[in-house]
């Protein structure tokens, strides 16, 4: 089932979830283990990340350089087929990104999850790799996200990108996107940020999740000025919980996300990692219970390979 369809029929807040997929190396186990625990909440849909392979440049004596890959995950399309015939209850939305894709092998893949009965997809940019400063396409491949939407609205109109291919079908995309409530770390300023994702919507895209964030007020005034702008899409609040005091200072450099100063004080005083999670979980319940209040269509969290958190504040909110 679409994701739109779960939220227009279901009269309260869902629950979801965003999965990592392991490093090359693991196998889908680690995925089910973080499965596993958060079954008993009846999660409506569970989203499968896209990450680009990370390469360096090693420097040979002749000069010449040569690419070599250091970090490489699995296979998104892979991953989302086990997910769904292993929990057959469980909507899966696996992410496809502009980085790292031509349109070509955008079309591939849309085909195959066509083909495995995949009706939902998470439609994103995607980051820079880290070993470069700015996000290059690649050639032939979408610069931006809502191109990519419009690519994937064209397949659900059964167009391609050879119009004289033969034996063609209609797909059945839902298509989200993202949404970045203290603007995405490249826009000059938010209200450019909104006319961007306006574009994504405009392209097709049928609902929003949002970047991570600490503060309920952004995301309230990230809803206030979508409507203003004439976004009607339900928007789904992306939450992380603090795992360690580390991520003080790390998510807002990432991310461009500000922590609100009491939070700070909290994981700041606290003495170890151990109570820092406590107090992620903790700062998770509030937020999730003031977002339901609210009256949100689902509360999506972000599990970084990390489910047991989720698992406490879902037991306590949902």
């Amino acid at each position: 089932m679409k994701v739109i369809d779960l939220i227009n029929k279901s009269d309260r807040t869902l629950f979801s979830f965003e999965l990592l997929p392991p490093l090359r190396g693991h196998n889908i186990n680690s995925i089910y283990r973080t499965i596993d625990p958060l079954l008993e909440f009846k999660p409506s849909f569970i989203n499968v990340t896209y990450h680009q392979e990370e390469v360096v440049y090693k420097k040979h004596e002749n000069g010449l350089l040569e690419k070599k890959t250091v970090r490489k995950r699995p296979g998104t399309v892979a991953i989302s087929a086990a997910i769904k015939y292993k929990y057959p209850d469980v909507e899966v939305v696996p992410h496809i990104i502009c980085g790292g894709f031509t349109k070509e092998e955008t079309e591939y893949a849309l085909i195959d999850f066509h083909y495995l009965g995949i009706d939902n997809i998470l439609a994103l940019r995607g980051d820079a790799p880290k070993n470069q400063r700015t996000f290059t396409p690649e050639k032939n491949g979408h610069a931006y996200a809502n191109t990519l939407v419009a690519q994937i609205t064209d397949m659900n109109r059964g167009k391609y990108l050879d119009d004289e291919l033969q034996n063609t079908f209609s797909t059945n995309f839902c298509v989200g996107v993202a949404g970045y409530p203290e603007k995405h770390i490249e826009s000059p300023n938010l209200a450019y940020d909104m006319k961007y994702l306006k574009a994504k919507i405009d392209a097709g895209a049928e609902y929003i999740i949002t970047q991570m964030f600490f503060d309920n007020r952004k995301y309230f005034d990230f809803v206030e000025g979508c409507r203003k702008e004439g976004i009607t899409v339900p928007i789904i609040p992306g939450l992380k919980p603090i795992c360690t005091a580390r991520e003080i200072n790390v998510l807002p450099q990432i991310f461009n996300i500000d922590i609100p100063d009491e939070l700070v004080k909290k994981v700041m005083g606290c003495k170890n990692n151990e109570e820092a999670f406590k107090v992620g979980i903790e700062w998770g319940i509030k937020q999730s219970e003031e977002l339901i209040k609210f009256g949100v269509p689902v509360v999506h969290y972000f599990s970084v390979g990390i489910s047991e958190n989720i698992r406490q504040i879902a037991k306590s909110v949902f």
